[in-house]
């Protein structure tokens, strides 16, 4: 029986540290991604690449904002690696203390799974939750979807319309320009 790995108040994005701790609740099990309840990386993947990456943005409202994120790539291993199964936990956890030797990822960032093959374009999705069980770990992915900010920091609902955020209403104009008169 598996058990979601709690995350007190989980309601936005996981971060890399909670998504790190529930890795190393058990020792040594074979770690799985699924998508949508199925399995999206198969079995003999390879954690190519992990990035500490700030972003920095500016909305349509020309508001500015930065943040971190982990972003850690998987890759698709050969045939034989498919046959030798999925990586562990531990190995994963191992590969990820060397990178944290080098550079600076932060705990506190969001961490998404970036994963690609030549069926299914390259993309990075959020971690919805992980789950715990005794005979396997398994990370659980969302697609990344779009969002206009400016429209959300209007009061625009979640979800509106494009024509919430359009270039001639309020939310995605930028600020107007005072007049010191003269």
């Amino acid at each position: 029986m598996s058990q979601p790995f709690p995350v007190p108040g989980l309601s936005g994005p996981l971060t890399t540290e909670a998504l790190i701790t529930a890795l190393r609740t058990l020792p040594q099990r074979p770690l799985r991604f699924h998508l949508h309840g199925e399995q999206l990386v198969p079995a003999g993947y390879h954690v190519t690449e992990v990035k500490a990456v700030t972003i920095e943005a500016m909305d349509c409202g020309g508001h500015a904002s930065a943040w971190r994120e982990t972003v850690i790539q998987l890759m698709d291993g050969s045939a034989e690696e498919r046959v030798a199964g999925f990586m562990t936990n531990r190995k994963f956890l191992a590969i990820y203390d060397r990178v944290v030797k080098h550079i600076p990822v932060r705990p506190d960032a969001e961490v998404r799974f970036e994963y690609g093959n030549a069926a299914t374009p390259a993309l990075q999705y959020h971690v919805t939750h992980v789950d715990v069980a005794a005979e396997q770990m398994t990370v659980h992915l969302r697609a990344p979807g779009v969002e206009c900010k400016a429209g959300a920091r209007c009061g625009a609902p979640a979800g509106a319309s494009a024509k919430a955020c359009a270039p001639e209403g309020s939310c995605c104009a930028p600020p107007a320009r005072v007049s010191l008169g003269g």
